[in-house]
């Protein structure tokens, strides 16, 4: 059985969503959906989801994963909504608790607000297997942008997240919390072994004006053109550029509504007694 991927891109965040299913009437898991979200106004709206959701529908799949790669800090995911229009279970990897509990400090959640991952409806361990209908997928733990990066192995491509970018923008930050230049260096060397016709795809792309968005490439490529990645580079030379880099990036504009959000799995924060949901802004906590 051959896994299809279908590519939906948001131009606002830079995030690309994927469809993977084997054919119409099949199972078919989301990866990496964005709920949108004005900063200036505090509007969430549907609109990037929805074009998933219509798709679904047209192609007659059934919903069986929504998976996320990581708790992202450059936009909102949108699970719940498509949990709540097509079923299925959301899903990310175990080391989610981590990121729950650094970041519940830092936000000081509610009480109520646990940090055991119960939030999502599966936590997957490091290498396991699950099917999406006929196919047959492998969660890899791929640490170092955050501790809990995981990537989704289905067929003969994987969706990589965060951890790598198209090779003429490199690789991602190590800088938030619990990230890892050094751990990140070896998740990307797993993702460079596998066979060089692997294809990887990406969950951003930030084109430079010269070129068009694209998200698909394949090992080959990364490990010999990769600008920060290629072969041939150690890891202590990843680690200095890695860290001299980060220190230069300004934070994700969306950082502090997407973790409270995607920690929950898509949920929006309870609401007061007034009925109106919050977001909290933690003053001179984050660099």
């Amino acid at each position: 059985m051959t896994a299809s991927v279908e590519s939906f891109f948001d131009a606002q965040t830079g995030t690309v969503t994927y469809v993977v299913h084997a054919g119409r009437g099949s199972a078919c898991a989301v990866i990496d959906s964005v709920l949108d979200y004005d900063p200036k106004s505090g509007h969430t709206g549907t609109v990037s989801a929805d074009r998933v959701i219509r798709f679904i529908r047209a192609q007659e799949l059934t919903l069986q994963w929504i998976l996320e790669t990581h708790a992202h800090a450059d936009h909102l995911s949108a699970a719940l909504h498509l949990r709540q229009q097509l079923g299925g279970r959301i899903a990310i990897g175990e080391q989610i608790r981590i990121v729950q509990q650094t970041f519940r400090q830092i936000f000081n959640l509610e009480p109520a607000f646990l940090s055991d991952g119960s939030q999502f409806d599966y936590l997957f361990a490091e290498d396991e297997i699950f099917h999406i209908g006929a196919l047959q997928a492998r969660a890899l733990y791929v640490p170092g942008h955050t501790p809990a990066d995981m990537a989704y192995q289905i067929d003969d491509a994987i969706f990589v997240g965060d951890t790598l970018f198209m090779p003429d923008l490199g690789t991602a930050r190590c800088d938030f919390p619990g990230g890892d230049a050094a751990i990140m260096y070896r998740s990307i060397r797993k993702l460079l072994s596998f066979p060089e016709t692997t294809k990887l795809f990406m969950c951003h792309d930030y084109p430079p004006e010269e070129r068009a968005p694209c998200w698909e490439s394949t090992v080959a490529e990364q490990r010999k053109t990769n600008i920060h990645a290629h072969d041939g580079v150690t890891a202590e030379e990843f680690v200095a550029m890695r860290t001299a880099r980060d220190r230069t990036l300004d934070m994700p504009t969306l950082i502090l509504p997407a973790i409270q959000v995607n920690i929950r799995a898509g949920a929006l924060p309870p609401p007061d007694d007034n009925g109106v949901r919050y977001l909290r802004i933690p003053l001179n906590v984050l660099r």
